[in-house]
C-alpha cells in the first residue's frame, strides 16, 4: 500500500533529507459516501525531503498508484481556465511543428480527453493513455481512443509498433506523479518521432517556495521540480529542451518542450540559463530555503485557522469552494473542517460525497446562491479569478471571498 523511499528517483542517491512533515493524511481524492464517514479511514505519512546530491525535492513515501489513480475524481472540462491552457499548449505544439500527414498526438494522463479534443479539432489522429477506468470511459464516449493503463517503455514500444511514432506527446500535471522517472523519459524517447516534440507541464518548485504552496504537496505529487535536477535525466535519455517557460497555471508551473537530442531543433539556452541563475540565486541546492518554507507554512496554517475561527465566533457562515486535492490538504493540515458549513464543486462526480478526513458534504455550485453564506473560502485558489467571476451574483448580494494562499486575503 505504501513504500518507504530509500533512494532519489533521479540520481539513485540514498542521501535524502526530510524537511517538511504535513503529518498523516487521507488521500486528497479519497472522497467518501455517506455510509463510509463513520468507518475507519486510511491515512498515509506526507513528508517531503531533498536529495543532497541532485537536489530533487520529493516525497519520502510512495502510495500504491492503483489506490490513487484507478478511479479518479478530477476532470479538467469543468474549468475554463484549464481548457484555455490546453488550447494554448496545442497551439504551441502546432507552431513548433506543423503537422505532417497522418500526424499522431498522444496525451499521457489524458483524463477525460479534453486536451486531445483540441488536437482532434485540428484534424490529427489522437490517442490517450490514462490508468483511471472511469475517466478512460468518459474519453471513449467523446470518441477519444484511450488506453486504460500506465505509460511505460513497454507500452511505448507497443504503440510505436502498431501506430507508428508520435508527432506530439503531451503530459500536463503528470510528470510529478511518476515514480520511475528513468523509465518514463525512456518511454518518451522510444515513442517520439525523430522531429517530434514532447510538451510537459508541472508545478515549479520556485513558485512553491516563494508562495508557500503547501497545499500542492500531496501523495500523488511525488516530485517537486526545479530545472537543474531535470537536466540530468533529460540528457541521459537523449532528449533536449527546445523551449522552456514559466506559466501562471496552478499558482506557477514550468512548461517544457523537448525533442530528440539528434533533431534539428535548436535548444532554448538563453531562457534556460536565466532559470538556472534564478535557482542558484535562491540557493535551491541548500537546505536553508526548505527549512524556511517549513516555518512559513506553519505560520500560514495558524493564520488560516485563526481567521476562520474568528469569523465563526462572530456568527458568520462559511462555505468552501472547490473540493480539489489541494483544498483537502489545506483543510486537513490547517484543521479548519469544523469551520466550514458545506463545500461546493463543479465536478458532478464529487457532488453528494464527503471530503476525505474532514467529512464535509459536497454540493453543486448552485448551493452558494441557495444558502448565501457570509464567506466563501476558495479552496481551489488556483482558479480564484474564474470562480469570483462566475459567482458575481453572490458577491453582489454581499458575499465575500477568502483566498487562503499564499497569504490570507478577504475580497
Amino acid at each position: 500500500m505504501i513504500t518507504k523511499v530509500n533512494h532519489c528517483r533521479i540520481c539513485r542517491s540514498k542521501n535524502l533529507t526530510p524537511f517538511l512533515d504535513l503529518g498523516p493524511m487521507p488521500l486528497p481524492n479519497g472522497f467518501l459516501q455517506a455510509s463510509q464517514i463513520n468507518q475507519p479511514e486510511p491515512t498515509y505519512p506526507l513528508t517531503v525531503g531533498i536529495c543532497s546530491d541532485c537536489n530533487l525535492v520529493q516525497l519520502v513515501n510512495v502510495v500504491d498508484p492503483e489506490v490513487m489513480f484507478r478511479n479518479y475524481a478530477y476532470i479538467p472540462s469543468t474549468s475554463q481556465t484549464r481548457l484555455d491552457n490546453f488550447r494554448h499548449i496545442v497551439t504551441q505544439a502546432l507552431k513548433f511543428f506543423p503537422p505532417p500527414k497522418n500526424a499522431l498526438a498522444i496525451d499521457i494522463g489524458s483524463n477525460d480527453g479534453s486536451l486531445l479534443l483540441e488536437f482532434r479539432n485540428q484534424g490529427l489522429n489522437t490517442l490517450g493513455v490514462d490508468p483511471a477506468e472511469n475517466l478512460a470511459k468518459i474519453a471513449q464516449l467523446k470518441g477519444i481512443n484511450t488506453l486504460n493503463t500506465y505509460f511505460t517503455t513497454k507500452l511505448a514500444r507497443k504503440i510505436k509498433r502498431h501506430q507508428g511514432p508520435a508527432t506530439y506527446i503531451t503530459a500536463t500535471n503528470v510528470v510529478a506523479h511518476i515514480n520511475d522517472l528513468g523509465d518514463f523519459f525512456s518511454a518518451i524517447r522510444t515513442l517520439l518521432h525523430p522531429q517530434g516534440i514532447f510538451i510537459c507541464e508541472f508545478p515549479y518548485l520556485v513558485d512553491l517556495l516563494q508562495k508557500k504552496l503547501f497545499d500542492t504537496i500531496y501523495q500523488e505529487h511525488l516530485s517537486y521540480f526545479a530545472v537543474q535536477p531535470l537536466l540530468h535525466i533529460i540528457a541521459k535519455n537523449k532528449l533536449k529542451i527546445i523551449n522552456i517557460r514559466r506559466t501562471p497555471i496552478d499558482g506557477g508551473a514550468l512548461r517544457l518542450t523537448l525533442s530528440q537530442a539528434e533533431s534539428s531543433r535548436p535548444e532554448d539556452s538563453n531562457y534556460l540559463k536565466k532559470l538556472i541563475q534564478l535557482e542558484q540565486k535562491l540557493k535551491l541546492h541548500k537546505l536553508a530555503p526548505y527549512r524556511r518554507l517549513s516555518r512559513e507554512v506553519n505560520k500560514l496554517r495558524r493564520h488560516i485557522r485563526q481567521t476562520l475561527a474568528k469569523l465563526k465566533t462572530s456568527g458568520k457562515s462559511i462555505a468552501g469552494y472547490g473540493a480539489a486535492a489541494r483544498g483537502n490538504i489545506l483543510i486537513n493540515y490547517s484543521g479548519i473542517g469544523k469551520y466550514l458549513d458545506f463545500i461546493v464543486d463543479s465536478t458532478p462526480y464529487k457532488q453528494g460525497l464527503y471530503t476525505p478526513g474532514s467529512h464535509i458534504h459536497i454540493f453543486s455550485e448552485a448551493e452558494i446562491l441557495k444558502r448565501q453564506p457570509d464567506y466563501v473560502l476558495i479552496l481551489a485558489w488556483n482558479f480564484a479569478e474564474e470562480i469570483i467571476k462566475k459567482q458575481n451574483q453572490y458577491r453582489r448580494r454581499g458575499g465575500k471571498f477568502i483566498i487562503p494562499v499564499p497569504d490570507v486575503k478577504i475580497i
